[in-house]
């Protein structure tokens, strides 16, 4: 019997079918790529947002758990006495609580910094939910997400998220009024965590701020090959050119920019096809020649699609132009 796991996030499937048409619509958006080539998307919802953000935290609480157990294992294992202040056992205490504390800070300030500078930009969180970060069209023409904008939009977390928490425990420590602050923080809170629902790209305060957006990323493979002609195979019926690229031509490009040469291909329209083969001749130094544009991205078309199947096979795939193949 096949068991299907349903995530509070997900939206059920007995729900109105005009209510999921109405909200995908609110939430599609289309960029041109620098190649000209118009990209739709799904921007994600504020359910899946908020539970990344939960699982991402709940993995960064179970990791902060897990290293001070090993910290005292540690020091148990090796003889150091937590009560000892001083001596040898003493300045080891305190080593380990140094580490332990720089330890607790990478967890806190890192996590989301090192996932979303990777090639999927996404944290765990946000890989189980389906979403990444990416950077907001500007304009008509999409962008490369930067190291700066995710260091800015996860600067703001803090102050969104943390900074409540913050008021709370330096008015117990102090010995303050622990209500106000209670309230204080609970309002600071709600302020920005009801941000994204007063925009219509659902944007975060940070994400305004660095130029991003989070849209929907499912886990996808390389569908069935698109049927082509017999350019395929390296040669133009219409000019007899051989298209034959090195590997260095095709490893420019990855799995995203071969579902884009893949949409063109099926709309086959002239423009876009001039388009794309004038952005792909510019990369790899080619010049395919006026009329023959179609033969051409067919014959790119089906030795990108099978160099990046040859690597999957090993284990290796690239995801698009910008990231190292794995």
């Amino acid at each position: 019997m096949a068991l299907t796991l349903k995530m509070p996030f997900r939206r059920r499937s007995d729900a109105p079918a005009g209510a999921v048409r109405a909200d995908s619509d609110k939430r599609r958006r289309m960029v041109v790529s620098p190649e000209g080539v118009p990209i739709p998307f799904m921007l994600a919802s504020r359910g899946s947002r908020a539970a990344a953000l939960f699982l991402d935290l709940l993995m960064i609480f179970g990791a902060m758990i897990g290293s001070t157990l090993i910290i005292v294992w540690v020091a148990s294992g090796v003889g150091i006495d937590v009560d000892k202040t001083d001596g040898a056992a003493g300045r080891a205490m305190q080593a380990l609580v140094i580490v332990w504390i720089v330890v607790l800070f990478l967890f806190r300030n890192a996590w989301f910094l090192f996932f979303e500078l990777g090639p999927r930009g996404a944290t765990p969180g946000k890989r189980i939910c389906g979403i990444r970060v990416a950077a907001r069209a500007r304009g008509e023409n999409g962008g490369r997400l930067t190291t700066e904008a995710v260091i800015a939009r996860n600067l703001v977390r803090d102050i969104e998220l943390f900074m409540p928490l913050i008021f709370f425990i330096s008015a117990s420590v102090e010995g303050g009024d622990t209500e106000m602050a209670g309230w204080a923080g609970l309002g600071w809170f709600l302020i920005f965590a009801l941000f994204p629902f007063f925009n219509r790209d659902r944007l975060r305060c940070g994400d305004m701020i660095a130029g991003t957006w989070v849209v929907e990323a499912p886990k996808t493979k390389l569908e069935q090959a698109l049927s082509v002609g017999a350019a395929a195979r390296g040669r133009s019926q219409e000019t007899g050119a051989q298209y034959k690229f090195s590997d260095a031509d095709l490893a420019i490009y990855g799995e995203y920019e071969l579902q884009v040469l893949e949409r063109v291909l099926r709309e086959n329209r002239a423009d876009g096809l001039r388009d794309v083969t004038e952005a792909i001749c510019r990369k790899i130094g080619w010049n395919a020649g006026a009329g023959d544009e179609r033969a051409f991205l067919e014959a790119y078309y089906a030795q990108l699609r099978a160099r990046l199947e040859t690597g999957m096979r090993f284990g290796k795939r690239k995801a698009d132009k910008h990231s190292e193949r794995a």
